[in-house]
């Protein structure tokens, strides 16, 4: 399989702390992107593994992908 890594940040912690408070469940570094890989067939199976650990659902965005 091949290895995409995925640009990803947390768009409800970015917002939150920029309102001066803490998010409830995510630590204020998400604010920031993260860049962490995922396997798959293809990007589009990698995209899918990132969506779902990372659901956009709790806040978070994938920005970028790249292959290795």
């Amino acid at each position: 399989m091949a290895m995409y890594e995925f640009e990803i940040h947390n768009q409800e912690v970015a917002d939150t702390l920029h309102n001066g408070d803490q998010h409830k469940f995510f630590k204020a570094e998400w604010a920031d992107a993260h860049f962490i890989e995922f396997s798959g067939l293809d990007v589009a199976d990698a995209r899918r593994k990132a969506e779902r650990r990372y659901p956009a659902a709790q806040g978070f965005v994938i920005k970028a992908v790249a292959g290795h």
